[in-house]
């Protein structure tokens, strides 16, 4: 067996004047480790007055995880968490039980026009934790594991990776990390998780002599080190854990092991019975279906 077991192209979503490029779940791959949902944003150009508006919407049964390449997102939550995102930091949010959060491109991005290019993701909590307290973190990037070496750069973004260990709250073994590498610079990614995958977000590697485009997820063999080698400049980012504790079922914004525990958040938001959040006044309503 090589060190690539398949081969993921993302599907394009137009989301009103910016691209995102929906990498999972994908039809015969629904997760990599607990990661249920990944999205490659951009990169995009606004022109001046125009952003992103993500209006309030819910979650439940997962933690979202935003990380930027390029450009400016102001998170705003049910809790009261109001806090922009810059490359280099880490919106971590724990939807649990449940929580309702916008994203927009702040007022001061949009004067000269906005540029945005990220990855967001979204990672299922454990059966004993989908119905946790909702909670939010914001890790500066200061705060995060890094190495930087002759033209290879990696940063780890939530769990462990490269024997080096995030501080976000993590409720799973797991592994997120953002990989630089310079055309020719290698990097040995080892066997931490028994499922990983990367994905090539610019430029062009080759694993373990396979080579992977931009725009490409390459899941990889379990149990074996693979050399990452970029023949462009190259920016990706590497994600895994531990297998699933059973599967999941996803709806729109929800995650559950119990399809009963998304009717029920059907039912509340409809409703109106999730929390609101301050200083907001729209909402994304249900979709049908």
């Amino acid at each position: 067996m090589g060190a690539i077991v398949e081969l993921i192209q993302p599907r394009e979503r137009d989301l009103g004047g910016f691209s995102v490029r929906r990498v999972l779940p994908a039809p015969n791959r629904p997760t990599v480790g607990p990661f249920v949902f990944l999205d490659h944003m951009g990169p995009a150009a606004f022109a001046p007055g125009a952003g992103v508006d993500v209006r309030p919407h819910p979650h439940i049964g997962l933690a979202t995880v935003t990380w930027l390449f390029e450009g400016v997102l102001f998170h705003r939550d049910s809790l009261g968490s109001a806090q922009a995102i810059r490359p280099g930091e880490v919106n971590w949010m724990t939807a649990g039980r449940g929580i309702v959060h916008s994203e927009r491109t702040p007022p001061e991005a949009r004067r000269d026009g906005a540029r945005l290019h990220g990855m967001q993701c979204w990672v299922a909590l454990p059966r004993g934790a989908e119905d946790t307290e909702p909670g939010f973190e914001h890790l500066p990037a200061g705060s995060l594991p890094r190495f930087t070496s002759d033209g290879v750069d990696y940063v780890v973004i939530a769990g462990d990776c490269f024997g080096l260990t995030s501080p976000a709250t993590t409720f799973s073994p797991m592994g997120y990390a953002a990989l630089t590498l310079a055309t020719g610079r290698t990097l040995a990614l080892p066997p931490d998780h028994p499922e990983r995958a990367v994905y090539v977000a610019e430029g062009a590697l080759e694993l373990g002599g396979q080579a992977v485009p931009a725009g490409t997820l390459a899941v990889l063999a379990a149990g074996t080190t693979v050399t990452a080698r970029a023949t462009a400049d190259s920016r990706a980012v590497l994600l895994g854990g531990a297998p699933l504790d059973g599967p999941r079922q996803l709806w729109w914004n929800f995650v559950a092991s119990d399809p009963a525990r998304i009717t029920q958040a059907k039912a509340d938001w409809q409703a109106g019975r999730f929390p609101p959040v301050p200083g907001e006044t729209e909402s994304i309503p249900l979709p049908p279906g």
